[in-house]
């Protein structure tokens, strides 16, 4: 079974460079990469600036992608807030939000659920876990809730075997992360950190996937659209992945 995935950290639908709230160039780069998930972080609801749209609906239409999961974790001005979302082509069930919260810092949290991918036409489904991060700004504050989330219910209890997808906004300024918490613990990432911040001359590689079990990560690299260095502040990160049998 193989797949496309995309993570991408869309700073509400606002550019990086010129910061207006223009949807369509989210939309657009993300169409072109024809995916089958898509892990969004920074995703506005019910926000005055983003004109109250519901950017995981306004998005996953645009995309044809039916499936789809919000969490808001922080409020905005004016009501409405922002959160991290999955949207696929595949049903997903099992949803929940495990808070990542470190002391008085700004609400993080990682989302996850179960996507039921089908491999073809008459052929059966296998259960791959979804979970969405998006990490903090200070060193000390990643590492704690990358702690936490591997001591969390929803991952704890799979099977090391299980196929899990791990992607999002990790801040991961030094690069430090994925040899310190994830290799341990059983995930693969990519041999050569991919730069995506800031999308117009990106210097650090923020954006990250992982998966363990039964997944092939076949080759993961940032979007070369110049559409893309004025969508977001962030490039998008695009992951191609076979599920083992």
């Amino acid at each position: 079974m193989r797949l496309r995935a995309v993570t991408y950290n869309i700073h509400k639908c606002i550019g990086g460079l010129d910061r207006r709230y223009q949807p369509q160039r989210v939309v657009d780069v993300l169409a072109h990469y024809e995916p089958d998930i898509v892990m969004l972080q920074e995703v506005d609801y019910g926000a005055k600036r983003s004109q109250r749209h519901a950017q995981v609906d306004l998005v996953g239409d645009a995309l044809g992608l039916r499936h789809r999961v919000f969490y808001s974790n922080v409020g905005a001005r004016g009501g409405g807030g922002y959160g991290n979302a999955i949207l696929a082509r595949f049903p997903l069930t099992r949803e929940e939000n495990v808070d990542l919260k470190i002391g008085w810092r700004k609400q993080r949290s990682a989302l996850h659920c179960r996507c039921r991918v089908r491999a073809g036409p008459g052929r059966k489904t296998r259960s791959v876990h979804l979970f969405n991060l998006h990490l903090g700004l200070a060193e000390s504050e990643r590492g704690q809730q990358l702690k936490r989330f591997l001591d969390s219910r929803p991952f704890a209890r799979l099977h090391r075997r299980t196929p899990v997808i791990m992607a999002g906004d990790f801040n991961d300024v030094w690069g430090s992360l994925g040899a310190r918490y994830l290799q341990p613990a059983g995930f693969l990432g990519v041999r050569r950190a991919v730069r995506t911040f800031p999308a117009y001359a990106p210097l650090r590689a923020l954006d990250s996937f992982y998966a363990r079990g039964d997944v092939n990560v076949r080759q993961v690299f940032r979007s070369a659209l110049q559409l893309a260095k004025s969508a977001s502040d962030h490039l998008p990160l695009i992951a191609d992945l076979e599920i083992r049998s």
